[in-house]
């Protein structure tokens, strides 16, 4: 199936949100030079968020729709919507665009292929499983859940039905991060019985204060499901959970 262009700007001025969208630490100084533009009153102030927020919208459309952005071309766009002008560009030429875009785009992999690919995650998650298996200091569950613990825990173990709060980081078997609770500065409250199964499981194995490091099996995880865009469908997940407290 082709995929659509959709490129939506939507402006919606929230200073909570754009409060909440702040990283809890310091950014690293950038080598980019920062605007020098002078604000002074909260109209100019609230109009450069407004543009900010929408900056790093249209980025995360790029991103995923993988186009080139012309920053010229866009910034005369967006000019010409915010004075209220007609677009240059004919109904005619903007099905045009759109229609060559979307030839120009990697097609999805067939049924067969995408088989094909979830086997081969699924075999190397297999493969990594089968020798972490045999290091001393992984233990291995029923299920074909392997764990490691990192540090014992002196506090309440929770139940499936408990409500934990925990630190963690996720991994695939490369190495690559693909979420983690530290990074955000800020760890994470759910229901035990409302996350992926070998979370549900393990973290009935510690107590608070402990810290684990889990070995997923697909099946125990997302099986032939996605997840984000660094998860792949068959994926063997490795977390290091740290469990603070249980409710």
């Amino acid at each position: 199936m082709k995929r659509t262009l959709f490129i939506c700007a939507i402006i919606v001025v929230s200073v909570g949100m754009l409060i909440a969208q702040q990283p809890s630490k310091p950014a690293a100084k950038s080598s980019t030079k920062k605007t020098t533009v002078k604000m002074k009153t909260v109209q100019e102030k609230m109009s450069y968020l407004s543009g900010f927020d929408l900056g790093q919208k249209v980025i995360a459309n790029v991103k995923t729709n993988n186009f080139p952005l012309t920053t010229a071309s866009f910034i005369n766009g967006l000019r010409d919507a915010l004075e209220e002008k007609a677009n240059i560009l004919s109904p005619e030429e903007i099905q045009q665009v759109v229609t060559e875009f979307q030839k120009s785009q990697p097609q999805p992999a067939n049924d067969k292929q995408q088989q094909e690919a979830i086997a081969k995650v699924k075999k190397e998650g297999e493969d990594f499983l089968v020798v972490n298996k045999l290091k001393d200091s992984v233990k291995t569950t029923a299920s074909g859940l392997q764990y490691k613990i990192l540090r014992e825990g002196t506090g309440k173990a929770p139940a499936e039905t408990s409500t934990v709060t925990v630190h963690y980081r996720g991994r695939l078997i490369n190495g690559v991060v693909f979420d983690e609770s530290y990074g955000r500065g800020e760890p994470t409250t759910f229901a035990l019985n409302q996350v992926i199964r070998g979370w549900t499981e393990g973290l009935q194995l510690m107590t608070e204060g402990a810290k684990f490091e889990f070995y997923i099996p697909n099946q125990l995880a997302y099986g032939e499901r996605s997840a984000g865009q660094l998860i792949a469908p068959g994926s063997t997940l490795i977390f290091e959970v740290e469990l603070l407290s249980v409710k």
